[in-house]
């Protein structure tokens, strides 16, 4: 292979060992890890995973790696895949990353650790999910950025995210530099998704999760056998390049290695406390903190507007809801869930929330209006009116959960157990989270998988 941008990048991959993370970083990695398994767990139990497991036959103990939350395995690539679809049923893995790195790099790398003949470590373990979220990163900043890769209608998590599950399997099975450039090489082959799910209250969004997981793990076993991946899926101005072909002129390729190391990218990653697409979380949160700091009740508010990019509207500006999927996206139904239930999670994203006669007149008081001298990536500003005729406006531009507004260790854990307890009993959700809250001292990180079915 030339030595190009697809090979420097594997370079940088395979030459980073475990002392090169900090350990605050090392500590947000295993809650990042937590809380995707919490959301994978209660995920297993969806209607997407339940249709997944039917459409492929899973019946039994068909192989050896864990199909989670469920008395059920299979091969890596169907456990990826299934695994993959439970983290993003819910809209509870974390986002900031690939998008969904958890939902991709996790149910990958747990795959093909379910594969792996002698022992791991947990610090080796560690390694490859950094890694996996450093890559998967870097490929979407270097396509050009969420909302310009987004907003060509590509779904990052399923299209960049094949590329940070490739590094993360690449680098618990050691690959070498070539071989690693070739898993990254042959990522691109399996990169997919779009948003066309947004119209009519799809379920493929959380396909794309364990796809991608399901393709990277593919990408690194085939390098793995020497299988040649293309040495030019990052090259800026090369047909049928990566960057080319799923970017829009805009891209950056140098993002893919410059600074390796100084800034990790998963310390951008945000962990969810509402069940709903990320961007509705600033809006939540607005409305949480006016209504606290005004002292109101829900009966007390007339009229609720949002002010909303273009971008950001087409991703959650819809009221129409006739789905969970669709209420997960849209932020007009997440303000109603607020006033009328207090929370977003779970309960309020099924029918009998979404379809309550209560919701319809409170989405008839909400208005969405698109401001075009908003950027893309803006929050959307929230005002309220009150019966009283009293207006109050708020934009939150560090929601709940992100790098600079982080949940306290406590609440996160405590989604995690409440998540997890909804399939799993009690004891062994507790040796999942002790587990992995001290994964860096595990000796052999193949009980955790025991522990998940």
């Amino acid at each position: 292979m030339s030595d190009n941008l697809t090979q420097a990048l594997a370079g940088l991959v395979c030459s980073t060992n475990f002392e090169a993370f900090p350990p605050e970083t090392i500590h947000k990695a295993k809650l990042h890890i937590l809380d995707t398994l919490g959301a994978a767990i209660a995920g297993s139990a969806s209607y997407e995973t339940n249709a997944v497991v039917a459409a492929l036959g899973i019946q039994a103990q068909t192989g050896q790696t864990p199909i989670w939350g469920r008395p059920i395995g299979s091969d890596a690539r169907t456990a990826a895949f299934v695994n993959g679809v439970s983290a993003h049923a819910y809209e509870l893995d974390d986002s900031g990353g690939c998008d969904h790195s958890g939902a991709v790099v996790l149910p990958a790398v747990l795959a093909a650790l379910g594969d792996h003949k002698g022992l791991v470590g947990g610090r080796d373990l560690l390694r490859s999910v950094l890694l996996g979220y450093e890559v998967g990163r870097r490929v979407l900043e270097a396509v050009g950025g969420y909302e310009e890769h987004n907003g060509l209608g590509w779904h990052s998590t399923g299209t960049c995210g094949a590329f940070g599950a490739a590094a993360a399997v690449g680098s618990l099975v050691k690959l070498d530099v070539n071989a690693m450039a070739s898993a990254l090489g042959s990522a691109c082959s399996f990169a997919g998704g779009t948003w066309a799910f947004i119209h009519n209250g799809s379920s493929t969004k959380k396909l794309h999760a364990g796809r991608a997981a399901e393709g990277g793990l593919i990408a690194a076993y085939l390098a793995r056998q020497g299988f040649e991946g293309p040495d030019s899926v990052f090259e800026a101005e090369r047909w049928g390049s990566f960057l080319v072909t799923f970017g829009a002129g805009k891209g950056d390729p140098q993002a893919l290695v410059r600074d390796f190391g100084q800034y990790w990218r998963l310390n951008r990653c945000s962990i969810k406390p509402h069940a709903t697409c990320r961007g509705t979380h600033a809006g939540i949160d607005a409305l949480d903190l006016m209504m606290q700091r005004h002292g109101l009740e829900p009966g007390d508010i007339a009229v609720i507007e949002i002010d909303i990019s273009g971008f950001q509207y087409g991703m959650c500006g819809g009221k129409v809801i006739s789905s969970r999927a669709q209420a997960q996206m849209s932020l007009p139904y997440a303000l109603a869930a607020r006033l009328r239930y207090g929370e977003v999670f779970l309960a309020e994203l099924e029918e009998a929330a979404w379809s309550a006669a209560e919701i319809g007149p409170l989405m008839d008081r909400i208005a969405v209006r698109i401001d075009p001298a908003m950027k893309d990536e803006d929050e959307p500003a929230i005002t309220i009116v009150t019966s009283a005729g009293e207006r109050h406006r708020l934009v939150v531009e560090f929601p709940l959960g992100g790098p600079q507004n982080p949940l306290t260790d406590e609440r996160l854990i405590g989604k995690y157990t409440a998540l997890a307890g909804m399939v799993l009993p009690a004891a062994r959700v507790d040796a999942i989270s002790d587990f992995v809250l001290d994964l860096e001292n595990q000796t052999d990180t193949r009980s955790l998988l025991m522990l998940l079915q």
